[in-house]
């Protein structure tokens, strides 16, 4: 029993440091640092059956999408002409309705944007299972496109940033590094546009928008009892110094942090977040909630500090903390 119960333990730190979201799952790791090389070895495997380009080493995204775009007038633009913009790499197909949903709100950012003088641009990366389909979405897109007959781009793209689902907004710098892979939170949550490029901040608000988020790993979420913007303000200041130093840490080895972190106020979605985690209602309440594992973590204090905040956390990347069932 306790072998196997070990054996469950690191297997769900192992879907958790790799950000897995669906089965089956293969990602190559460098055995020498422990990096990920490729979080998408099935397509991998299916594009290079020879293992000619062994070791599937990440790319620079110029040179994963080099070659013509198109617009869906059917002019032909070179991908040489993204240079010195920011970049959104947008996976998404017709057969998808939350695909459909974001694209109608994409296409407005899109124009506000453009109106502001920005330097911006979308590429979108069809997963639509014909090319009517991607014709007819791509019809009500002012952006460009891979050409659906390019399958091998198209995939070499959802290798290089291993996406697991659709729709996904990636925005990258003029340099080709990437700001966010959560374009399509940002997106939703920012209409207006006035936050963009996006780059992520160290503490969310929880909303509708975002809460896809608490299934991709472990998230620290620190419930307040005010729907009073001002303390969720001050909860976001209590907890940010401690975001930042963690994810400052794991940045510097070129990892992503092991959690992600939220305020939640007094709302519908936050009540019924409670409900489905059997949270008690107490409030403030600071959790650890890892949706994957189906797992929680609670710190049921009359006053949350820093210094709580800050042993908890570490209590937890310690493996000190003992889990309850979700």
């Amino acid at each position: 029993m306790a072998k196997t119960s070990l054996a469950l333990c690191l297997s769900l730190k192992l879907w958790n440091k790799y950000r897995v979201s669906n089965i089956p799952s293969l990602i190559f790791i460098d055995a020498a640092t422990g990096k990920v090389v490729c979080r998408n070895g099935l397509l991998v495997i299916r594009d290079d059956p020879e293992g000619l380009e062994f070791p599937w080493g990440p790319k620079p995204f110029s040179e994963v999408v080099a070659g013509p775009l198109l617009r869906n007038n059917g002019q032909s633009v070179d991908s040489a002409s993204l240079e010195g913009s920011h970049v959104g790499v947008y996976f998404s197909a017709h057969w998808c309705p939350p695909c459909r949903s974001l694209t109608r709100v994409l296409v407005e950012s899109y124009r506000k944007i453009k109106e502001a003088g920005q330097k911006f641009e979308i590429v979108f990366v069809s997963a639509d299972r014909s090319e009517d389909s991607f014709k007819q979405y791509f019809s009500e897109m002012p952006w460009l496109a891979v050409p659906y007959s390019d399958e091998a781009r198209r995939s070499r793209l959802n290798r290089l940033y291993g996406i697991q689902g659709i729709p996904t907004l990636i925005v990258l710098d003029p340099k080709g590094d990437v700001i966010t892979r959560q374009g399509r939170v940002e997106v939703l949550n920012d209409i207006e546009c006035r936050e963009f490029p996006w780059h992520p901040k160290p503490v969310l608000e929880l909303t509708d928008s975002n809460a896809v988020q608490l299934n991709e790993g472990p998230c620290l979420v620190l419930f307040v009892d005010s729907e009073d913007d001002g303390e969720s303000e001050a909860a976001k200041q209590l907890i940010q110094p401690i975001a930042e130093k963690i994810i400052a840490k794991y940045k510097a080895k070129d990892e992503e942090a092991p959690l992600l972190f939220f305020v939640a106020g007094v709302d519908d979605m936050t009540d019924s977040l409670r409900d489905y985690t059997n949270l008690p209602e107490a409030a403030p309440l600071l959790t650890i909630l890892d949706m994957s594992a189906r797992a929680k973590y609670v710190m049921d204090v009359e006053e949350i500090t820093p210094e709580i905040v800050e042993a908890f956390v570490s209590d937890f990347l310690a493996d000190k903390l003992k889990p309850e069932p979700i």
